[in-house]
């Protein structure tokens, strides 16, 4: 009985072995088959498929063979790895396992999006509701409603976001790749902060990222912006109104149509520099570093006024009548390739982002402004140039 026990159990090991032996041959050629393609395809794991699915997915689109075995292999050896959602660049040649390879590392598709500085929220949120590898979850949602979505209700959106290009892959959501904007827009400005000049004179961040604002709207001349800072800051020390054309563009929202006139600088808004004293009460669009630091940093100087050359540069003038004399040559004597700002530069390999993103400021009116720290009252504006139409300051 014994002897026939032994047997019996000898036979069963035999048999669990070569099963063993079977099964570990059936998944080394599961692993080593090259999957069936013959030319690059992306693989796209949507959030919350499983290893499982994704093998049988493959199957019955006939690139590999073998699924359960490939089922069981990772059950036993990859259980805690988990298999990050994105898209996977599947190439000719390439085996089961040098895909399970890529979903290991999570080496997923690549993608980019770039906001531009100067845009403003509406942009930003036209070019995120654009790019179609991104999850929308925003449409339909006002500025206010997107803010509560990125835990910070409360705050007004205008320049809370870092201009940059950012890397994504297929399926992140377009609020995730708001806080990574937001998160790096905080950390900048931070740091430059803590660099800022002993005698610039905001009280907090947020009222120098306002400023950085206008000088980036003001000039795209890198050089220039320290010195329209110093413009903008020396006009505050003695309690003159900032002039700046770009507020009150983004004061009148949708109703600016590409021309700014007379009446518009009289139009009371809660952005018309040429009205209110001191700063807006927001930002009017995201901001670079450049800005910041400039904002932050403010040449030294004595100039009140600045007029646009034509090529992207101006002319600072440290009196009104300099000044005059300056929109009389660079203003009222236009040549026909006249412009207030650089022209655009893009590279070959480089879509224009812009193309079809919207370029009017957005409608500001029903979001809730935030206040602005009281300021002192404003003397007179300053008398206006012999000119015919408005130029910033004045």
């Amino acid at each position: 009985m014994r002897r026939k026990f032994l047997l019996l159990l000898e036979t069963g090991l035999v048999l669990a072995g070569l099963c063993l032996g079977a099964s570990a041959w059936k998944i080394h050629s599961a692993l080593e088959q090259p999957l069936n393609i013959t030319q690059e395809q992306l693989l796209n794991v949507p959030k919350g498929t499983t290893p499982t699915r994704t093998f049988y997915r493959l199957e019955a689109e006939g690139v590999i063979k073998d699924a359960f075995w490939l089922r069981v292999y990772w059950r036993f050896n990859l259980a805690r790895q988990p298999l990050h959602s994105g898209e996977y660049r599947m190439q000719p040649g390439m085996t089961v396992e040098g895909l399970i390879d890529l979903w290991k590392r999570g080496e997923m598709v690549q993608y980019s999006l770039t906001l531009v500085e100067g845009w403003n929220f509406h942009q930003v949120r036209a070019a995120l509701a654009k790019d179609e590898k991104i999850e929308q979850t925003l449409n339909g949602l006002s500025d206010s409603q997107v803010m509560e979505k990125l835990g910070h209700a409360g705050l007004f959106p205008e320049g809370r976001f870092f201009p940059d290009t950012y890397r994504f892959v297929r399926g992140m959501t377009d609020v995730e790749l708001l806080k990574k904007a937001y998160d790096r827009l905080d950390e900048v400005l931070a740091k430059e902060w803590d660099q800022r000049a002993a005698d610039v004179p905001y009280t907090e961040p947020y009222q120098a990222l306002i400023m950085a604002s206008l000088v980036e709207k003001e000039t795209g001349v890198p050089q220039e912006r320290g010195q329209i800072a110093g413009v903008f800051v020396r006009r505050m020390a003695i309690g003159m109104l900032l002039q700046t054309d770009p507020t009150v563009i983004y004061g009148l929202g949708d109703r600016y149509s590409g021309k700014l006139t007379r009446a518009h600088l009289k139009e009371a808004t809660p952005y018309n520099t040429y009205m209110i004293s001191g700063l807006p009460p927001t930002p009017i669009a995201m901001v670079g570093r450049e800005a910041i630091h400039a904002a932050l940093n403010p040449v030294a100087g004595n100039s009140l006024y600045f007029v646009a050359r034509g090529d992207g540069s101006h002319v600072f003038s440290d009196d009104l009548d300099a000044h005059n004399n300056a929109v009389r040559e660079f203003q009222l004597k236009r040549r026909a390739d006249y412009r207030s700002s650089p022209a655009p530069v893009t590279t070959p390999d480089e879509p224009q982002a812009q193309d079809a993103i919207p370029a009017a400021s957005p409608d500001v009116a029903p979001e809730e402004l935030p206040p602005v720290a009281p300021q002192e009252p404003a003397p007179a504006p300053v008398p206006e140039p012999d000119a015919t139409a408005p130029q910033s300051p004045q």
